[in-house]
């Protein structure tokens, strides 16, 4: 053991020449690829050298982190400077939603989009002023053991893991599924196939490790993916305007974008009513809804379990701090270019393919519709057969491109980009590694939290508190493995509604634990049965919300038509669909006119399912405010440690048995 101490001392003194050395290695690989790539070397292998060197460095990483020691595996040994856990941060945050989905996201959306950047980003600012800190000072493993002490037992303790397995699992089946198309890309390998080769890139950087193995990782993956993301917008910002500063033409491409939309609406290609303003704010959420969205994704990101554990691996408090500072920093270098990559590529795409021949469509499209992720005409694009079969059934259709025949998802943005812009092959396995990197960084910290919850939490805590060190291992070393399989079989059948099952995470964060979090921290008087009450009303209405809105949304419409923003005419079009669909049970279009109709009138007051945490949120504090001024308080020693834990200085609070 003290020899694994001394070479982990070593290893921490030394990371700046490490991690030097690691990026210039990086960048030397990429250029001898090009060159490669250059004298025709198959875009093919090219793209396998990419993955097997990335994933091949992260298995090295996570093998030489590999530990039998209880704190190093949970908590880093708590020797992770400041300036390295804010890039592990920030990769653990860069999930693939981020890397792949928030350009393609700003695409789609335009000016509305970037709540998504402001919630998101703005949830490190509270983590930074209300819970980081303090969690780090209180010195524990996982949230749970927060809740555990703080509200006297392991009812709190379950009900934490609770919210933590319902905001983690469906998260990591993103991440899993995002490596998935990333693979089936770049590998040309079938979607189930990459999956599982992802999986394997997970469990190596994680399993003999945990939090040290994913912590080094992380920033080797951080490096990877920041570098993947600048390096195709800042060539289009040089090759359009001369400078390689693409959050500075920004304003330019904007112009453009304006220009062309007016453009194509003269010419025909596009429908003035049909084509949304990228720079109009509140074509697609209201007021009450963009705001909504920022608060509960702000929230929601500062109770997420994966992202709080993240600080519990400083040296001090003062180190926990700083290293939220350099987490904002390394995250807002990502956010605050995605608008200016989201409008390049709807730049590219309006001048390049918009009023293209049928005939004529680039290569690429026919590479994303495959894996399903571009339609024409309302068609899979799998072939220029496909397309052109699927344009002919249209009356009168020209043979012309129409901004209303393409459909792009929002996760091809990023990852087709330097195709779209005609940039050489290596860019896009570049990206693709970039995008990979993201998505097996954050599928890192999401099984760790889960399989230490259940490790840590549950046998641990609740099962055997005697438990040997290695027997502690084994069992979160075999748990992490058996979650990692289960979220891959989910991910392998490609779930219609994952993305807003992850969306759904943030507020079931925001409801079940932010208000017991702060309020037990902030508020001495905070009762143990005002913080179960509030917990469990919080997520419970939440969660409610969120399902009946999406599953039941015809039901919920029905029980509450009172609360729902449905205008007359929305109301009598729900009764026509109903009746149809009553009439003929068995169709499925019936159905699927009167499920979608309801969904969008499903609602309390106008307020859509992915902001739910608006109504749970406030009745938390309320309900644990309330209930702790009629209940019991907590004991002199409790309200001494709440005391305690908000001090910047002195020893760590809580000490863990390590052996």
């Amino acid at each position: 053991m003290a020899t694994q101490t001394q070479g982990t001392s070593d290893f921490t003194a030394n990371l700046g020449k490490i991690y030097a050395f690691y990026t210039g290695g990086f960048l030397g690989f990429v250029v001898i690829l090009a060159i490669l790539e250059q004298v025709g070397v198959p875009n093919n292998v090219i793209g396998y050298l990419f993955v097997a060197l990335t994933i091949g460095v992260y298995a090295f990483i996570g093998i030489m982190s590999r530990t039998m020691q209880v704190s190093e595996y949970y908590v880093a040994g708590r020797r992770v400077p400041a300036f390295y856990n804010g890039m592990a941060t920030g990769a653990d945050w860069m999930s693939a939603a981020s890397f792949i989905g928030m350009a393609g996201t700003l695409y789609l959306l335009g000016y509305d989009g970037l709540g998504f950047v402001l919630g998101w980003t703005g949830g490190y600012v509270l983590v930074a002023i209300l819970v980081g800190p303090y969690l780090r000072k209180f010195g524990c493993y996982t949230v749970p053991d927060f809740f555990a002490f703080r509200y006297n037992g392991n009812f709190a303790r379950f009900l934490a893991i609770i919210v933590l397995l319902s905001c983690s699992f469906t998260y990591v089946v993103a991440q899993i599924v995002g490596t998935g198309l990333i693979g089936a890309r770049l590998l040309n390998m079938d979607f189930t196939v990459a999956v599982y080769v992802g999986l394997a890139g997970i469990l190596v950087c994680s399993m003999l490790g945990g939090m040290r193995a994913v912590t080094w990782t992380q920033v080797a993956q951080y490096i990877v993916l920041i570098i993947a993301y600048m390096i195709p917008v800042v060539i289009l910002s040089a090759q359009k305007f001369g400078l390689p500063l693409p959050q500075f033409t920004y304003g330019e491409v904007l112009q453009a974008i304006t220009a062309r939309e007016q453009e194509m609406v003269q010419q025909g290609l596009a429908v003035a009513g049909q084509i949304k303003s990228h720079i109009q704010p509140f074509t697609t959420y209201d007021p009450v809804n963009f705001f909504g969205l920022i608060l509960c994704l702000m929230i929601g990101t500062a109770s997420l379990p994966h992202v709080l554990m993240r600080y519990f691996t400083t040296p001090s408090v003062r180190e926990a701090r700083l290293s939220v500072a350099w987490s904002l920093l390394f995250i807002f270098m990502l956010y605050f270019t995605a608008p200016a990559y989201a409008a390049f590529a709807k730049l590219e795409v309006y001048q390049e393919v918009i009023g293209r021949a049928i005939t004529d469509l680039p290569q690429w499209i026919y590479s994303y519709g495959k894996v399903g992720l571009i339609n024409v005409c309302g068609a899979q694009a799998t072939d220029p057969a496909a397309v052109l079969a699927a344009c002919q059934k249209i009356a009168g259709h020209a043979g012309v491109l129409r901004f209303g025949d393409f459909a792009i998802q929002a996760d091809a943005i990023v990852i087709s980009t330097p195709e779209i812009a005609g940039l050489p092959y290596v860019v896009s396995g570049l990206v693709a590694a970039g995008g990979l990197a993201a998505a097996l960084s954050t599928a890192d910290g999401l099984l760790l939290a889960i399989a230490n919850a259940l490790s840590h939490d549950v046998y641990y805590k609740m099962i055997d508190k005697n438990a040997p060190t290695a027997r502690r291992l084994i069992i979160a070393r075999t748990l992490l493995i058996v979650v990692a399989v289960l979220a891959a079989y989910t991910a392998s059948f490609r779930p219609a509604d994952i993305v807003a099952m992850v969306a759904w995470a943030f507020s079931l964060a925001a409801a079940g634990i932010f208000p017991a979090l702060v309020m037990g921290i902030w508020w001495k008087r905070t009762s143990t049965v005002g913080a179960l009450t509030g917990m469990i009303v919080g997520f419970g209405l939440c969660l409610y919300y969120l399902v009946g809105t999406r599953y039941f949304a015809g039901s919920f419409y029905e029980t509450w038509s009172f609360l729902s923003s449905a205008t007359p005419a929305q109301v009598a079009k729900y009764a026509e669909l109903k009746a149809a669909w009553l009439a003929a049970p068995d169709n499925a279009a019936a159905w699927k006119a009167y499920d979608t109709l309801a969904q969008g009138i499903a609602n309390w007051w106008g307020v859509k399912n992915i902001s739910a945490a608006l109504f749970s949120l406030p009745l938390g504090f309320l309900i644990i405010w309330a209930v702790s001024l009629i209940t019991p308080g907590p004991s002199a020693e409790m309200r001494a440690f709440i005391d305690e834990i908000r001090k910047p200085r002195g020893k760590t609070i809580f000490q863990e048995k390590t052996a």
